[in-house]
């Protein structure tokens, strides 16, 4: 029996860095699991989109479909975009099964891959002494997301027995550059902010413009394309294959 084929769905984004990055963690899946049939797709502002994906893999046979969102958050996009972009395949395409797994999340492994990418951007800046971290991430409107996102920094800053605050790319306050200033307003001069993105684009451009004028020392790249990431994306299709065997 053929396993389930794995679509990796990502928003997207007209910046080309962003389809670009996800696809080379679509790729670091490939390297984990070749005997997999798996596929890149984008809700929108990229190709290729999810329904000519589905389309393909119908035409190659495949009646099962495994769905992962590669989202950070699980506020609108995983909510309401995701269940409505499956819903409309499944209705398109008779005795298609797709099942859409949770989101990538907040897992507290990527951290370590945050830790990588902060140590790479102190490097290049030559800093060598912290006494403050950000924790920057998209927002949401969704309050329940935004808190998500500062119980992971607390999280963080107790590894690292620094303060932390959690910052805000769209839609909640605050801003990376407020976080910045509030920590230099304590006389803290050392801020690193750590970009917890899963890839370039303007979101996380404009979160480290904003840091690097209030004084930050040092903004990390987004998590990008990691082993750990991958192994997420593998452990999410193995429940959702799990629960498309019938009972």
């Amino acid at each position: 029996m053929t396993a389930p084929a794995l679509i990796a769905l990502a928003h997207g984004s007209r910046d080309s860095r962003s389809p670009e990055t996800v696809k080379a963690l679509v790729g670091e899946v490939r390297k984990l699991r070749p005997d997999l049939r798996i596929e890149t797709a984008f809700l929108e502002l990229a190709k290729p989109s999810f329904g000519s994906v589905v389309t393909k893999l119908v035409k190659a046979g495949y009646d099962e479909i495994v769905v992962v969102p590669l989202l950070l958050s699980d506020a609108y996009h995983a909510k309401v975009d995701v269940p409505s972009a499956v819903a409309e395949q499944v209705a398109k395409h008779e005795g298609l099964q797709i099942r859409a797994t949770e989101i990538l999340g907040l897992e507290p492994a990527f951290l370590e891959v945050l830790d990588l990418r902060l140590r790479e951007a102190l490097k290049t800046a030559r800093v060598r002494e912290l006494d403050a971290l950000v924790l920057a991430a998209a927002g949401s409107s969704d309050p329940l997301a935004n808190q998500a996102v500062a119980r992971l920094a607390r999280l963080w800053g107790t590894h690292h027995k620094l303060p932390v605050k959690a910052a805000f790319a769209a839609s909640t306050p605050p801003a990376t550059g407020e976080a910045v200033r509030a920590f230099r307003s304590e006389g803290r001069r050392h801020i690193a902010v750590a970009s917890f993105f899963l890839a370039p684009g303007f979101l996380p451009d404009r979160a480290a413009e904003l840091a690097l004028e209030a004084g930050a020392v040092a903004v990390s790249d987004p998590l990008g394309a990691h082993p750990t990431l991958a192994r997420t994306v593998l452990a999410r299709y193995a429940v959702g294959a799990v629960e498309l065997v019938p009972v």
